[in-house]
């Protein structure tokens, strides 16, 4: 079975050093050299040389000239996993199994933008690792293969990434022969249970004092990295803040976003119904007790 593979983020790599582990043909792989939309952006370049495997640097994958690459390889099927572009018509169409593409959500729900980031936030207690049959549509084709992950309170962004990735890099082992033999089987998504998640934007990662602590806590361990970090404005300076603790704090009469302590490095700051310990940060200039944080 001839696969082309389109990716350019760390998930993007993992997945592709699994199908080289498990012998999969890969008969080209389209990639970018480097992505400013992708925080986890990888280089899955030296594998592709490692494996003796054919790559291009891809602007727009929907291209004529890259549409007419991938053809002229005649790839039974197209894995694309980790792209912000929408594949169109032509090329989800290109192969006879068609395109399979991914996303950390239980699907139908929860499509679209920051699945891992979005299920933090919210301090969900599940997601899921699913593969699917792409569409022109965003995250509603027929899915292929899906697990669900439990998220632990003490889950950050980097490790559900890991726990996503370890789930997914199972399912390939388990789905790839069934591609190869037609044995796999295709579950329609029902629509009705389908929700979407926006775009976030700059002001989604600013800590608001007034949120309780923990939406702080769950926003903080949200956009730590691999992602950009949430963020705090002191004197006029914004600050990145990648780890926290929630803490009890029973006084009613001080205000949100005062800072009741700094010791070792952390910041103790009130919230809207307790307070919250800033422990990895980068100010530059330690805050006084008795200040605001904004």
């Amino acid at each position: 079975m001839k696969i082309f593979f389109i990716g350019t983020v760390e998930f993007s790599k993992c997945v592709l050093t699994k199908l080289i582990e498990i012998k999969a043909q890969i008969v080209g792989v389209a990639t970018k050299s480097d992505s400013p939309f992708n925080a986890d952006f990888a280089d899955v370049t030296h594998l592709c040389k490692k494996a003796n495997i054919p790559y291009r640097f891809v602007d727009n994958i929907n291209d004529r000239d890259v549409i007419d690459w991938v053809n002229s390889l005649h790839p039974d099927v197209i894995f694309c996993f980790g792209w912000s572009e929408l594949l169109k018509k032509e090329l989800l169409h290109l192969s006879p199994m068609g395109v399979v593409g991914f996303h950390p959500a239980p699907l139908p729900q929860n499509r679209e933008r920051h699945p891992i980031i979005w299920a933090l936030v919210l301090g969900l207690k599940k997601t899921a690792s699913t593969f699917f049959f792409m569409d022109e549509g965003a995250d509603n084709g027929d899915i292929l293969s899906q697990e669900f992950i439990k998220i632990a309170y003490s889950d950050d962004a980097r490790s559900l990434y890991s726990k996503i990735i370890d789930t997914a890099l199972q399912q390939i082992e388990e789905f790839v022969p069934k591609l190869e033999s037609g044995t796999y089987i295709q579950i329609p998504q029902d629509h009705l249970k389908a929700n979407i998640w926006r775009k976030r934007t700059k002001n989604d990662g600013k800590i608001d004092f007034r949120m309780t602590s923990q939406a702080i806590y769950n926003l903080v361990r949200a956009l730590t990295k691999p992602y950009i970090g949430a963020h705090v404005v002191y004197k006029g300076e914004e600050y990145k803040v990648w780890k926290s603790k929630e803490k009890e704090n029973k006084a009613i009469n001080l205000e949100p976003g005062k800072v009741l302590a700094v010791e070792d490095n952390i910041i103790s700051v009130k919230t809207g119904d307790g307070s919250v310990n800033l422990i990895e940060h980068e100010f530059k200039i330690m805050p006084r007790v008795g200040e605001y944080i904004l």
